[in-house]
């Protein structure tokens, strides 16, 4: 049973798709006028789980995100650039597609664009118009009436009278209501227009995301999500304008998701706040953050964190998060050890029918945590998903892991005792929670690997040390000193150093 809080309702939900078997979700995507930052990379990787979620549960998914690919801020850009808003747009396009791939995003089903979408945009708007719930202005704009619903605000749940009384002064007299806002902008010189029987304009913000997600989704769907930011107005308006057009106030999304903010400790993570960015200078787009750490590990980070709660994005965060992703990774590697000596007939490999729940050797307690571990992991998931819990108990498999493989090191555990079977599945377990946190996906960092291979690595250093201190020593008795000074500054250069004592050379990693 899988619950949901539904900003809506303000509740959590038991989650009933709309169709059985089946999930549909429409995610607000970016406006590309710049690199993606990593404010924008938390709701795209918080849907990519839930959508794995589902797909594991099941469920056929279908998920819709878009490009705002028409907006002021990109026509502003190209004008700044000496180039057009398409190469603006596909520029950062490219550049989103590039960052989200470093993090183990899956690519949506389909992304719309606005430019390609401007015939449906104009039909809803027109239908809107019809049926009297926006009015058109001499000069071509076209605007929406928030006075002709009456639920206006219920998502937010803000109320129009309050919202009127807070309105500063308008300088559009024009508007029959300050809270009305634009289904169609009249093009101004030097801007992208597209004809429309208004006049050449092109689309207010809020109508895009209405004839996208209706278009490819239907006139009902399962999810729509994006940050909080987007509750209001950009979502409520939404909802205001599909269900008019619609005729259906109980139509468009079932179920509103929104994740919270991403904060540097001060404020929220954002392009328009020039003092946050100045402060985060190198360290706040994706790709400024991937030059320096690898992407499931930023990934990591963003999942430790409940979705609906902020989250602070600092580099001493991304430290722990890559100290925490190490010990995961450990468990990976001490598993995989173990499964080729599996495979390489070391242990004992029965495939026959078996109840792992009840076998008593170590190796059966080890298999019974992780059956125990990944129910948890579920209930986690399947209470809002809750993947900050969710991974706690990944990492608590992982311990369980480390104690037995180091049993094994140790040779407190025998391989004639050993049931491959039985840890084979506790790989399968531990690689099922990976497949939906999304980690594991690219090469994994061989230094977390087992103690069995560090304590080796030890052992052949520690010889060729003595090698090359040997050769070292010859050179300084034949007074060879260049060769001699040779040797130890290239031994530091790659961390190790070298002291003379009167007992002799001694060496230590700096």
């Amino acid at each position: 049973m899988i619950k949901v809080f539904n900003t809506m309702s303000r509740t959590k939900e038991i989650f009933k798709p709309l169709k059985a078997g089946e999930v549909s979700i429409y995610c607000c995507g970016v406006t590309p006028y710049n690199e993606p930052h990593i404010g924008n990379a938390r709701p795209f990787v918080t849907w990519d789980v839930i959508r794995r979620f589902f797909a594991k549960e099941g469920y056929s998914v279908r998920y819709i995100q878009n490009f705002t690919d028409v907006d002021d801020k990109i026509i502003k850009t190209a004008n700044q650039q000496g180039v057009t808003w398409k190469d603006v747009a596909e520029k950062n396009i490219a550049a989103y597609f590039k960052a989200m791939d470093a993090l183990n995003i899956r690519r949506a089903d389909f992304y719309p664009r606005v430019s390609d979408t401007m015939d449906d945009i104009i039909k809803m708007i027109q239908t809107l118009v019809d049926k009297g719930f926006a009015y058109v202005l001499d000069n071509g704009d076209v605007f929406y009436s928030v006075e002709k619903i009456a639920n206006y605000g219920k998502l937010s749940g803000r109320k129009l009278s309050d919202m009127m009384a807070g309105a500063r002064v308008e300088i559009d007299g024009r508007k029959q209501n300050p809270m009305d806002f634009a289904l169609w902008k009249a093009a101004k010189p030097g801007e992208p227009y597209w004809d429309s029987p208004w006049g050449q304009g092109r689309p207010g913000w809020h109508i895009e995301c209405s004839a996208m997600s209706l278009k490819y989704l239907g006139e009902t769907f399962d999810f729509h999500g994006g940050g909080s930011d987007l509750i209001f107005p950009h979502h409520e308006n939404e909802i205001a304008q599909s269900q008019a057009a619609i005729g259906d106030e109980n139509s468009f999304a079932r179920y509103w998701v929104h994740n919270g903010f991403i904060t540097d400790g001060n404020e929220k993570l954002s392009k328009s706040n020039a003092e946050m960015v100045k402060r985060n200078k190198g360290f706040f787009t994706v790709a400024e953050v991937l030059a320096k750490y690898p992407g499931e590990v930023v990934r990591l980070l963003l999942l430790q964190t409940h979705y609906r709660n902020p989250l602070e994005f600092n580099e001493d965060r991304v430290k722990e998060s890559q100290e925490f992703f190490g010990k995961l990774a450990r468990a990976y590697w001490q598993l995989d050890t173990l499964a080729r000596k599996i495979h390489a007939g070391e242990f004992v490999k029965d495939t026959g029918d078996k109840n792992f729940a009840i076998t008593v050797s170590q190796a059966g307690g080890l298999v019974e945590v992780a059956e125990r571990l990944l129910a948890n992991f579920y209930a986690a998931m399947e209470d809002d998903f809750n993947t900050a819990l969710a991974i706690t108990h990944m990492f608590e498999l992982a311990k369980e892991v480390g104690d037995y493989y180091g049993a094994f090191v140790k040779g407190e555990i025998l391989p004639v005792s050993i049931d491959g079977d039985i840890l084979l599945r506790v790989q399968a377990i531990y690689m099922e929670m990976a497949s939906i946190i999304g980690i594991f996906e690219q090469p994994v960092p061989v230094e977390a690997a087992d103690e069995e291979k560090s304590s080796n690595d030890d052992e052949l250093v520690n010889a060729l040390m003595k090698i090359i201190l040997n050769i070292r020593q010859g050179a300084r008795v034949t007074k060879n000193w260049v060769m001699a000074d040779k040797i130890r500054h290239e031994l530091k250069e790659a961390g190790i150093i070298v002291e003379d004592t009167p007992n002799g050379a001694t060496w230590h990693r700096a």
